[in-house]
């Protein structure tokens, strides 16, 4: 890796490069895919979370057979696929027990887990990108505030989605880690099947179906493993070699609206008005963090 490349992944709040900035961009809109088709699928939680990243790691696996291994890297890379795992088992009970919007926007406090594990491990968040963070907190809370007076199960979707934000974030910085020794393809590979592998287990303990589903079923699976695991993950691990885990984490804000016009189109899902606000204000703390002058990134 180039000392060029390692001061970009360090600098929190460095604009990506243009080709960078396309593949998130993309990796955004897999990954607003992910909740809606989660709603839409009946199959059993860990089920769905064994098939589809099985189903990343088969096709990411040509492209891992070129590169060679490294040790150090492929340790991280499983601790990754362990932490991705326990990240969906929380994603997928939000996206089953509470509505597409508040759960996918309480999945958004990823960046603000991200940065605290940034800092704690000594890493530097200007002042700046804080004012952005606490602008997206309150509009997280706007959001969510509405669907935590429901029901008790919306309340335990809620639940889930944050601890499911802060086991993305750290999954994040796992990634970026092995990242640093192993190819973007090697990396997915290892990821995903372990996952896949930690999943299996707790299905068959749980007493789940794995394979007796309908057509419909492995339709909606086909779409999360092209749309959102290999052209969302997958693009967003890609890259974690060049652009800091904190830009990276933020960027999945964008994937709120985009959740929440997707539940509205495919399911019917017609959020409260009442966070439409929290959702603006969201999107603004993106741009203020994300969003950088060049004088700034030369700082």
């Amino acid at each position: 890796m180039s000392a060029g490349q390692s001061l970009s992944r360090d600098h929190h709040t460095a604009i990506p490069a243009k080709p960078d900035l396309i593949r998130l961009c993309i990796g955004m809109i897999g990954i607003g895919t992910s909740g809606p088709l989660i709603a839409l699928s009946s199959m059993p939680i860990l089920t769905l979370i064994f098939w589809r990243n099985l189903g990343g790691a088969f096709f990411t696996l040509p492209f891992a057979l070129r590169h060679a291994r490294d040790r150090t890297g492929v340790k991280w890379a499983v601790v990754a696929g362990v932490l991705l795992a326990l990240h969906f088992i929380g994603f997928f009970m939000a996206m089953r027990m509470t509505s597409v919007a508040a759960g996918t926007a309480l999945v958004a406090l990823q960046p603000i887990f991200t940065a605290l594990f940034v800092k704690l491990s000594g890493g530097h968040i200007p002042s700046s990108a804080w004012l952005g963070m606490i602008v997206c907190f309150v509009g997280v809370g706007l959001v969510s505030g509405v669907d935590l007076q429901i029901s008790v199960r919306a309340f335990t979707g809620d639940v889930a989605a944050i601890i499911s934000a802060a086991l993305a974030a750290a999954y994040i910085m796992a990634g970026a880690k092995a990242q640093r020794t192993l190819e973007t393809s090697t990396y997915t590979t290892i990821c995903y099947f372990v996952c896949s592998m930690t999943a299996l287990p707790m299905a068959l303990i749980a007493g789940n179906e794995i394979t007796n589903f309908a057509g419909k079923e492995w339709l909606v699976l086909l779409g999360l493993i092209v749309g959102a695991q290999l052209l969302g993950h997958t693009m967003f691990n890609s890259v974690l070699k060049r652009v800091s885990p904190a830009v990276v984490s933020l960027i999945v804000f964008f994937e709120v609206p985009l959740s929440a016009l997707l539940a509205l189109w495919w399911l019917g899902q017609k959020p409260p008005i009442g966070i439409i606000p929290g959702i603006v204000l969201i999107l603004i703390g993106c741009v203020l963090v994300v969003t950088r002058t060049r004088g700034t990134n030369n700082d």
